[in-house]
């Protein structure tokens, strides 16, 4: 079987066992990040991330923390087998000869490469779970009287090629979401790398066992998100941001206003929810992806 068919294939069945154990969190990430300002005196719809689950579940019941699901798991398969085939590529370029182990230098510039090639797919995808993530959060905002109510993945996609501006419309958010994927997967496989060569005590690492690919996936995940968190609450406002009366013209006008507006707390909304996903979702990728890899030869 060829690299390229084996990291297609490991890199989907590693990204379902991710969106699976992950997807939950990343609910509750978003609604922090996109519920709107309290009015002077009021308290924010959700206290934080406990509150966010317990009115998630009160209001929608457990599927609830699943909505917005059915895009990334319509995709997971195309965005998995992207990056993990663009990174085995690389890592093919980069080595000396086959079977050559990469340096950790090396893994960092197959994560960035891996993801400026997700970034496009990401972006489309990213939008639709977005706005049926926040639905609920943006419901009782005084601008969003006449927000558009999403029926479901496709209804997303159809209003906004209609309504927002085509094709265009389902990239908004693409500089912010390039700002998150490529340092966030240098860091990622990065970071897997080289707690994979230390646990190991040197750059062969096929011995080690499950456990081990655990913890360095977990916490590889984990430094995803601290290198990039500020940047994913910019693209999540962005996409979420009214098409006819924008908050925001853009990133850097977000950035601004949401640090004018909130301090640097106002950047690490849903952080916790994040980081207490990263690690399980992340665990449970490089797992299925290292094990379903070498049981293909």
């Amino acid at each position: 079987m060829g690299e390229v068919a084996k990291d297609l294939t490991a890199g989907t069945i590693g990204g379902a066992a991710q969106l699976i154990v992950g997807h939950p969190f990343d609910t509750i990430k978003v609604k922090l990040q996109s519920q709107p300002a309290p009015l002077p005196g009021q308290p924010p719809k959700y206290a934080g991330a406990l509150d966010a689950v317990k009115k998630t579940i009160a209001a929608e019941g457990a599927g609830g923390l699943y909505k917005g699901m059915g895009a990334p798991l319509a995709t997971v398969a195309a965005f998995n087998a992207v990056l993990f085939t663009v990174r085995g590529q690389m890592e093919a370029l980069l080595r000396s000869e086959p079977g050559a182990p990469l340096s950790v230098n090396q893994q960092i510039v197959c994560g960035a490469g891996a993801g400026v090639a997700v970034s496009f797919l990401a972006c489309p995808t990213e939008l639709i779970k977005c706005r049926l993530q926040a639905q609920s959060a943006l419901a009782d905002s005084a601008s969003s009287s006449g927000a558009v109510k999403y029926g479901g993945p496709m209804d997303v996609a159809k209003h906004v090629l209609k309504a927002e501006g085509g094709l265009r419309g389902l990239y908004k958010g693409l500089v912010p979401t390039l700002g998150r994927e490529v340092p966030g997967n240098a860091a990622m496989f990065g970071v897997y790398e080289a707690l994979k060569q230390y646990i190991a005590g040197g750059q062969d690492t096929s011995g080690l066992g499950r456990g081990s690919l655990m913890l360095a996936g977990g916490l590889a995940g984990a430094s995803f998100w601290v290198s990039v968190y500020p940047t994913d609450v910019v693209k999540s406002v962005l996409q979420v941001d009214d098409f006819k009366n924008p908050k925001y013209s853009g990133s850097i006008d977000a950035f601004k206003k949401i640090l004018a507006a909130e301090g640097v707390k106002g950047l690490y909304r849903g952080f916790g929810p994040a980081m207490a996903r990263s690690v399980p979702a992340n665990a449970a990728c490089f797992l299925a992806y290292e094990v379903t890899k070498s049981s293909l030869g």
